[in-house]
């Protein structure tokens, strides 16, 4: 049993996480990099790319330091360059920058619905189509996107982020079938509810923190750390005929009717 291999360890491999420099997508890259992946992370924010990246060198693996607006496709393809250049592949490209707002969809602004549609979605388009050419090469590439309940379900008052992970999930599925044949796995994660420093303050003791828990199974928050066992299986050869898939981590909340 001692020669057993572990399709889920990604030593060797090279993961960039768009948007990793904060929330889930920060814990979500340092879970890979756990896993044995070497991880690149970006943003906008310098200092954060530094932080993270540091974390990332101290647990033994590699890292580039270099900041990319996610809708600037020319920011991208340096990025992307410079990885190839440094580490030598990009194996895994994980999509985690995202923005969202609370806003009664009557109140809500030309301006604020395309920022957050540009973001989620055209920004997640763009990071694959600018890393499509380097995961194909390799032959085991994987994009893993992130989704939403509302993905699948409304919540309220939330209705361009929930228009934006609808489509995150649609174009997680058409590239799933158009990319198979490149040897690229496209797959996404719906988070269920998570506490994080931008959403606590809204979930502790409120009324809609309680409806979630109310509607949840498992009757608690998820803990950020919750999500990086689906990240390292969806980036690992143990994912290798799943794709065009989204798994969700969410203590049962899609599955749940009537809980009591």
């Amino acid at each position: 049993m001692a020669n057993v291999k572990n399709i889920m360890d990604l030593s060797g491999r090279v993961a960039v996480v768009v948007g990793g420099t904060s929330g889930l997508g920060r814990v979500l890259a340092l879970g890979l990099a756990d896993a044995g992946a070497d991880v690149v992370v970006t943003g906008r924010r310098e200092n954060l790319i530094d932080e993270v990246a540091k974390e990332i060198e101290a647990r033994g693996r590699r890292t580039v330091r270099m900041t990319a607006d996610v809708l600037k496709k020319s920011e991208l393809e340096a990025l992307r360059d410079r990885v190839v250049a440094e580490l030598g592949s990009v194996d895994i490209v994980l999509n985690a920058a995202g923005r969202t707002m609370r806003r009664a969809t009557k109140d809500m602004t030309e301006e604020e619905w395309k920022t957050i549609m540009d973001t989620n979605v055209t920004g997640t388009l763009l990071s694959c189509q600018v890393f499509y050419e380097a995961l194909k090469k390799n032959g085991h590439g994987r994009i893993i996107n992130i989704a939403s309940l509302s993905s699948f379900v409304s919540l309220l008052e939330v209705t361009a982020y929930a228009a934006s992970k609808s489509a995150v999930l649609s174009l997680t599925k058409s590239l799933g079938i158009e990319w198979a044949k490149d040897g690229i796995n496209v797959n996404a994660i719906a988070p269920g509810v998570f506490l994080t420093d931008l959403n606590s303050a809204l979930l502790n003791g409120t009324a809609r923190g309680q409806e979630f828990l109310l509607r949840t199974p498992m009757k608690r928050f998820g803990n950020a750390q919750e999500l990086v066992g689906a990240a390292v299986l969806l980036a690992s050869d143990a994912a290798s005929f799943i794709t065009g898939q989204c798994i969700a981590v969410d203590g049962g909340f899609l599955a749940s009717g009537v809980n009591q």
